[in-house]
């Protein structure tokens, strides 16, 4: 006798699915591809060598990584302050973490770099004491991917502690364990897949970021010129085929980080679930 779907509508279902994926997904991302054929494969490397676009890399894939660490870090404690204590405000400030999610990323750029530019108020203040430029510099682009990324990691996070087991810990606690030790042992191990979650989302929102970053990097070559200006700035000379190939690069070496992020997290998934 055949069994029926416990849930009804599953052929419809993966019809709508895959026509959503072809359309919105996988005909985009073939266009890219075919588009890019239009370069001989010397044309392809002399592209993606050349010095420009390769410090162009260099920039949007380090300041991504340094603002996903860092939005990672503080995104954990964000979340970890909202769940675990009450305090007067809390709901202010809850939603306050998702203000860039409606913010206009030119917006966010434009605040951003007229705080933190060497004649703005935090940005001043920061070269007198410490002798450090944040804007028109990579540093500046780290602040601006920071405060874009940063609520990716705290809803990420914050659900998981919500659900967390408190009798774990008082098991630990009752055979003798510290705070720290239940911390580490207990609670961080089983936290940390979302975490790594919420920093592969950090680091792909950063990769290809344009809005936020562009009025605060200052866009000087070689330092902190970013790979989607580099983009637009082959299709305003109307070289499609460099552009494609520069995006197709950049796709492919930001799935291939992601997916090692998700291997790790698969990892520490079934290494969590045997200990």
């Amino acid at each position: 006798m055949r069994q029926s779907n416990i849930m009804p509508g599953f052929r419809p279902a993966l019809g709508y699915t895959l026509l959503y994926l072809g359309l919105v997904v996988l005909i985009p991302l073939s266009t890219l591809v075919f588009k890019s054929f239009q370069l001989s494969w010397d044309d392809y490397v002399k592209v993606i060598t050349h010095a420009r676009v390769v410090a162009a890399f260099r920039v949007s894939f380090s300041t991504a990584l340094g603002a996903a660490v860092i939005a990672s870090f503080f995104g954990f404690i964000i979340a970890w302050v909202l769940v675990r204590y009450p305090f007067p405000g809390k709901k202010f400030i809850d939603a306050l973490i998702d203000l860039p999610f409606a913010l206009p990323t030119a917006v966010a750029g434009i605040v951003l770099a007229t705080i933190y530019q060497p004649s703005g108020f935090v940005g001043k203040l920061v070269l007198e004491l410490t002798g450090v430029q944040i804007a028109y510099k990579p540093l500046g682009i780290v602040v601006a991917l920071i405060f874009i990324s940063i609520p990716f990691v705290v809803r990420t996070v914050e659900p998981v502690l919500q659900e967390f087991d408190a009798t774990m810990e008082e098991a630990a606690s009752s055979l003798g364990a510290t705070r720290l030790q239940v911390f580490v042992q207990v609670i961080f191990p089983n936290i940390f897949p979302a975490l790594l979650t919420g920093f592969a989302l950090a680091f792909a929102r950063g990769v290809g970021e344009y809005g936020s970053v562009i009025f605060i990097a200052g866009n000087l070559p070689y330092v902190s010129e970013i790979l989607p200006l580099m983009i637009i700035t082959r299709l305003e000379q109307y070289d499609i085929p460099g552009a494609t190939a520069i995006a197709l690069t950049m796709l492919i070496i930001s799935f291939l980080l992601l997916l090692t992020i998700n291997l790790l997290q698969m990892w520490v998934r079934k290494r969590s679930g045997q200990l």
